[in-house]
């Protein structure tokens, strides 16, 4: 934290037990909403009447947002203090997770998606900060352990939920169940911590950083986001959001790198297991990212599975993820991170692998057990990896690492989702010419479907379909081989991050 002078006492006892549970509870609804709108997604496009594609913007739009605020966490707790922010932040989301649920139109709907993922980007990191400030320092890693454990299940529990909520009372619920959870933890939260606020100083406000942190992001995402439907490259606006996001890239690391008061704090990238460590997270949490939104989307357009059943089969993720991720965090002092690092990753390359030989007639079964065999080995890749970022760093830079690490991660998740639609749609168009053209006979198909009652246009229509159904087969199972193999670089990546002493034991900093 930033915080100077003497540091109080950790908590013991209940007080520990309770303002873990509440600063886990945050962090994990907050997570929650990064997913909850997947397969939600089909039920709010019809409702508010845009195209599923469009329909995804509800997801990058909150990603991004929260991407944006993220790394400003550093600076915010310098400035106003950890419980503050915490608190505050808190009631913001619920706020705008009310207005989400309220919203009459889609733009309107993607506004409050943006101001919701705003106030939602501080309670990562800073539940994270604080976490690792109330626990004694002998039992950091069980603290990270616990706040990783909410990051791994929240994008599992929210298909389930968001499918249940869609199927029964309505997509608008998903957003209005923040509500009394984000009012409760609010209160609770500054109950217990208002007297253990963390130290403050006077920090000047870097508004040139800021400003070019929202202008080279939103730039990106914006072109990833509207690439497909413009043409990409054939169309001058996304050129101009190109350029735009380059340039602001590059002056943003300038500024960033020489401001006397950073709003982000880039010298943390001058420790090497920081820099391995969000390289192998962000490639390894975009690919995972990228797989809980194609999936439930793939079953609900092209199989016939409705939210709920996407859900459900998605929910399978969780149950041996809740299982292995304390037994992971005890591992963490006693195996080298980087063995159950690379281990846990590989373990999702060969997930990746077994992907992509699924076919349409795949049971439900089929597709539920490759989630269950996901959730073993998640916890392996993201429980030792947040330490192994964050015990890289010094004690003073570790709520700006941790925003910088969330930051990444965030920002992978919401590139990778639209890369992920905007690949899988043309996949699928592709091999979708390829299989017209491979097609036999199709006259005598009309035929035969004809004496089953079919009239020629309904015979056509059902071929038509059939194509439709394969050609996106194949566009999905070409992504879950590229899935497979961003997971096999990051397994090989994080190799290069120096052995931690005591083998990745309990996070102080600057190990």
């Amino acid at each position: 934290m930033s915080a100077q002078g003497a540091t109080p006492q950790p908590l013991t006892g209940a007080a520990l037990l309770g303002a873990a549970v509440l600063l886990s509870l945050a962090n994990f609804m907050v997570v929650l909403d990064t997913t909850i709108a997947n397969v939600s997604v089909p039920h709010i496009a019809g409702g508010l009447a845009v195209s599923p594609s469009q329909g995804t913007w509800v997801i990058t739009s909150y990603s991004v947002a929260e991407a944006i605020t993220v790394p400003l966490t550093g600076w915010l707790v310098q400035r106003f203090g950890g419980v503050k922010v915490f608190v505050v932040a808190l009631l913001g989301f619920g706020l705008f997770s009310m207005a989400c649920g309220l919203a009459p139109s889609f733009s309107l709907l993607v506004a409050f998606r943006v101001l919701q993922g705003l106030c939602g980007g501080p309670i990562m990191p800073t539940s994270q900060t604080l976490l690792l400030y109330i626990f004694p320092k002998h039992r950091s890693a069980q603290a990270l352990g616990i706040w990783s454990m909410t990051v791994v299940v929240g994008p599992i529990a929210g298909p389930l939920l968001g499918g249940i909520i869609s199927d029964t009372i309505g997509w608008s619920w998903i957003f209005f169940i923040n509500i009394p959870v984000a009012i409760a933890v609010a209160i609770g939260a500054w109950t217990v911590l208002r007297s253990r606020e963390t130290q403050t100083r006077r920090v000047p406000v870097d508004y040139v950083g800021l400003a070019l942190l929202v202008v080279w992001v939103g730039s990106l995402q914006i072109m990833l986001d509207k690439g497909k439907e413009l043409e990409w490259f054939a169309s001058t606006t996304i050129i101009g959001l190109a350029v735009v996001a380059a340039i602001g890239f590059a002056s943003f690391l300038i500024w960033e790198l020489t401001a006397e008061n950073p709003i982000v704090d880039l010298k943390v990238f001058r420790h090497r297991g920081f820099v391995v460590g969000v390289i192998t997270l962000s490639l390894t949490f975009g690919s995972f990212f990228a797989t809980v939104v194609l999936i439930p989307l793939w079953l609900q357009t092209s199989i016939g599975y409705t939210a709920t059943w996407a859900g459900y089969a998605s929910a399978m993720n969780g149950v041996l993820a809740v299982v292995m991720s304390p037994i992971v965090a005890r591992l963490m002092g006693k195996v080298d991170p980087r063995a159950l690092i690379s281990f846990g990753i590989a373990g999702l390359a060969m997930i990746g692998l077994w992907r992509s030989q699924f076919t349409t007639d795949l049971t439900f079964w089929g597709i539920a057990i490759t989630f269950l065999a996901q959730g073993f080995f998640v916890p392996f890749f993201f429980v030792p990896t947040t330490g192994l970022t964050l015990s890289s760093v010094r004690p003073e830079e570790t709520a700006s690492a941790a925003g910088l690490s969330n930051f990444l991660r965030t920002c992978a998740a919401a590139f990778a989702t639209s890369i992920m639609t905007t690949i899988w749609d043309n996949t699928a168009t592709a091999k979708r010419s390829l299989l017209v053209g491979h097609l036999n006979d199709v006259p005598a198909t009309i035929g035969t479907l004809g004496g089953r009652g079919f009239s020629p246009d309904q015979a056509l229509g059902q071929i038509d379909r059939l194509v439709q159904v394969q050609s996106t087969m194949l566009a999905t199972n070409h992504l879950f081989l590229i899935g497979a193999t961003l997971f096999a670089t990051a397994a090989s990546v994080v190799w290069l991050a120096p052995k931690p002493r005591r083998g990745g034991a309990p996070m102080g900093g600057g190990h």
